[in-house]
């Protein structure tokens, strides 16, 4: 298919498939977009973004505003003259003199089976609902949030053994894929919209920290489903005595309900919940290295019975 000459736009790492298959497939970017460099880890100096460090690898002109709604920024980004632009976990909402200006339109890579999962934390939010699938959405971008017609769509199974990362990962690939390929059904003129349907919204809203907190009164099954979900932010810990213990991994299992939800149970460190109980396989505390659970208790006891908060 001929050569398209594309903006992209932005920032996290699931972006990055995206933008190396729009360069394999041999489009010309005319421009990326990112967020700002952020203050990161220990020392809080400030990093670029995982789509700034990767364009900046391949010689790409990046360009970081603050905000899309001001004339003069609307008006550099009209210059480049670009057919598309291709929006993936960028971060800034798109107002519609921006919308307006690709020949074809922007299109974004949205990491869920839209209408389902619209907003920021598409993937986390599928885990922690105990959905059995998610997948990815190409979506002709309108002022809505994630409310654009789809282009196409991929699915892929969530189980069990289903962590964010994973997924995240899994999706990522698989939304690079379907990007390259819409973009040449695009130019062709071989695709068609579809708008989204009524039934089955929901909004996978931005995660807070302290959905990390475990409140042993809710069902073990729900927990359990919020250790593979929330990591690796914000995690998931409870406090006991002056420390916070991260829970890295876990297993749900069957309790009779008879025990006060937090406490615990031997012979591991089984953790009585309000349905059921967590099997505590894998744990870390402040400062140190993540232990399985036996290596765990021998540095930190908690005796059966010990009720944790």
């Amino acid at each position: 298919m001929a050569s398209l000459r594309l903006i992209f736009m932005g920032s996290a790492e699931f972006a990055v498939p995206t933008l190396s298959a729009l360069l394999n497939a041999g489009h010309d970017i005319a421009a990326v977009y990112t967020q700002p460099p952020r203050p990161a880890g220990r020392g809080q100096r400030e990093r670029p973004c995982p789509v700034h460090a990767f364009a900046e690898d391949q010689g790409l002109p990046v360009r970081m505003p603050y905000t899309l709604n001001d004339s003069a920024e609307q008006e550099a980004f009209q210059e480049l003259d670009a057919d598309a632009a291709i929006v993936a976990a960028y971060g800034l909402l798109l107002p519609k003199p921006i919308l307006e200006t690709p020949r074809l339109g922007c299109f974004n890579v949205h990491a869920s089976l839209l209408p389902r999962w619209r907003g920021a934390a598409p993937i986390q939010r599928a885990i922690l609902a105990g959905d059995d699938k998610s997948g990815v959405t190409i979506m002709h971008m309108d002022e809505g949030l994630d409310t654009g017609p789809i282009l196409m769509s991929s699915e892929t199974a969530i189980d069990g053994a289903t962590t964010t990362p994973r997924l995240h990962d899994r999706l990522a690939e698989l939304g690079a894929g379907l990007m390259a390929m819409a973009l040449d059904r695009i130019e062709a003129g071989e695709i068609e919209e579809s708008p989204q349907p009524e039934d089955g919204v929901t909004y996978a809203d931005k995660l807070e920290k302290e959905e990390g907190r475990i409140d042993w009164r809710r069902p073990a099954a729900e927990l359990e489903r919020a250790i593979r979900a929330l990591s690796p932010w914000p995690g998931v810990w409870f406090d006991h005595g002056s420390e916070r213990i991260k829970v890295l991994a876990a297993e749900a299992v069957t309790l009779p309900p008879v025990t006060a939800p937090g406490t615990v149970i031997g012979p591991a460190l089984i953790v009585a919940c309000g349905n059921g109980g967590l099997d505590l396989t894998r744990l870390q505390r402040p400062g140190r290295a993540a232990l399985e659970a036996t290596e765990f208790l021998r540095g930190y006891p908690l005796s059966p019975g010990t009720l944790l908060a």
